[in-house]
């Protein structure tokens, strides 16, 4: 039996002094709310209402529960719709994921703009270079780049992540700056160990034509920040997202390289738990978030 569905029908009965008007006011037939206030009844031990042609009264013990189940009703409406406010306004705590690169350079400003819009938001944000279980994690909502694996997660297309090379302008003018491809093989890489085919780059030419092309990695890091750092240093020759690059470009430490050859872009992905019952907090985040991934947002991030 449904304890609650019980504890309303008896409110009713006892409002209205009747098995029929009440049962009428739900929608079901008398016998069913006589069998339902019986069963409730027996499951107490004890008698609630007075049965008589003039109708029915709460008895002694049924007063006293039928104040109890009032309180027991109003704090379910008050549970209810505290419930329905947090799903319907952007309040209460997210809990963001991305990885340390991306959240450093990119997230952290945006999120702070997000805060300052929306100040009844307490954010955490945590940074990984690992795809997390966002239910295990306690995660609302992660942004993802790359190929999305797990289909039950609810998802949101947010923008393009480009890639360039770049070298520091001391190692190219030692090494010579590589017009095509084919000559990183006399070139020292600086391999991202998780992305781009690892130690294979993957170009496209100006004709669509796919270019694999083997380097050979001076150093290896699955940390982006690492890399830049060392093609900054005259190591080598890093392939990085632009939002990675695009400072050191603009202050001139490093330079691009291979213009006419393009690297795989990724697709760039807020990603939550279900796609079901999102909440306004979610929901309204990752629909600002695409409003911010423009065609250049590396540029201005």
């Amino acid at each position: 039996m449904d304890n609650l569905y019980a504890i309303r029908l008896f409110i009713r009965v006892v409002d209205l002094g009747s098995f029929s008007k009440a049962a009428n006011e739900l929608g079901i037939g008398q016998p069913s709310a006589t069998k339902v206030v019986a069963q409730l009844e027996a499951q107490l031990g004890s008698r609630l209402l007075h049965r008589s042609t003039h109708g029915v009264t709460p008895t002694e013990i049924g007063v006293l529960y039928y104040e109890k189940c009032k309180l027991i009703d109003h704090h379910f409406e008050e549970a209810h719709s505290v419930a329905a406010l947090m799903q319907s306004q952007v309040q209460g705590a997210l809990r963001i994921s991305t990885s340390v690169a991306f959240g450093r350079r990119v997230l952290v400003p945006l999120v702070v703009r997000f805060m300052k819009l929306n100040p009844r938001l307490q954010i955490e944000l945590t940074f990984e270079d690992r795809y997390v279980d966002l239910v295990e994690q306690g995660i609302d909502v992660a942004v993802r780049m790359g190929r999305l694996a797990d289909s039950t997660l609810g998802a949101r297309f947010l923008g393009i992540n480009p890639w360039v090379v770049v070298g520091s302008p001391a190692y190219l003018a030692e090494r010579g700056t590589p017009r095509s491809p084919q000559e990183l093989a006399q070139h020292d890489a600086l391999v991202y160990s998780t992305v781009q085919g690892d130690a294979r780059w993957l170009f496209t030419g100006a004709d669509g034509q796919l270019i694999p092309t083997s380097v050979r990695a001076k150093l290896r890091s699955n940390n982006l920040s690492a890399l830049l750092s060392a093609a900054r240093s005259d190591m080598g020759l890093a392939a990085l997202p632009w939002y990675v690059a695009h400072e050191s470009v603009q202050s001139g430490a490093v330079l691009p390289v291979l213009a006419d050859w393009g690297l795989p872009s990724q697709e760039i992905h807020a990603v939550y738990p279900s796609p079901r019952q999102v909440p306004a907090k979610v929901s309204h985040f990752v629909e600002w978030l695409q409003g911010q991934l423009g065609e250049r947002w590396w540029a201005d991030s």
